[in-house]
């Protein structure tokens, strides 16, 4: 199993340094104020109202970074700071998240499939390392191999829902940059800010996938008797 903790130990090192710029890039732009002196929730507001979307809430949640539109009671949730602070990291998010309700209003496919992966994905989640787990144990006194290809079955629908996750968050951010630039909603100085927080919340998601697929390439060498120490 050294294999698969060096694996773990490189995705965590590399997940921590993501996740530190992300943190530093947005304490950096919410030093950069809005000249309209919008707050996040009013940007959201006023991005749902120009897409023509009247049936989404926008709502204040704790914690940070724990912002995500719901589509299920169709909310726009933004963490306590983005929701209330008037700067360039706050428009960023609320403008991405509102990104999600235009994206649920248009029917964009990879959100559908997406949403219609969740409850396979919740299950799998849970279960999966329990299952991989007793598969390896079995395979290592009786040779038999059921239990652990069930376990792979399921990993490999955690990494195929993080990779239908990569094109959902980035047009997300793709339709809140262009509508934040065409409706001067910020100045160019502004624009900056927001285009590289998206950057790197982007690239956070683009760890978790990469990390995903290189444990679920793993688990199928050890299946097809590939163990490398």
């Amino acid at each position: 199993m050294n294999g698969y903790y060096l694996i773990i130990i490189v995705s965590m090192a590399v997940s921590w340094f993501v996740s530190w710029r992300l943190k530093s890039k947005f304490e950096q732009y919410s030093k950069v104020y809005l000249r309209n002196g919008l707050s996040g929730k009013e940007v959201a507001e006023k991005m749902l109202r120009d897409n023509g979307i009247n049936d989404v809430q926008v709502m204040s949640v704790p914690g940070q970074l724990t912002d995500h539109y719901n589509p299920e009671n169709k909310t726009v949730n933004l963490s306590e700071s983005v929701y209330m602070q008037r700067n360039a990291a706050a428009a960023a998010v609320a403008a991405h998240e509102c990104g999600h309700a235009v994206q649920h209003k248009v029917g964009y496919s990879m959100l559908q499939l997406r949403s219609k992966l969740v409850p396979v994905v919740s299950i799998s989640s849970n279960l999966m390392q329990f299952v991989i787990m007793g598969g390896l144990l079995i395979m290592a006194f009786s040779g038999s191999k059921l239990v652990l290809t069930i376990g792979v079955i399921m990993f490999a629908f955690t990494t195929l829902f993080a990779f239908v996750t990569l094109p959902v968050e980035y047009d997300a951010s793709n339709r809140a940059m262009k509508w934040l630039r065409d409706t001067g909603t910020v100045t160019m100085e502004e624009y900056v800010g927001v285009k590289d927080s998206l950057k790197w919340a982007a690239r956070t998601y683009v760890v978790a996938a990469i990390g995903s697929l290189v444990q679920l390439l793993y688990f199928i060498s050890l299946l097809m008797g590939g163990r490398r120490d």
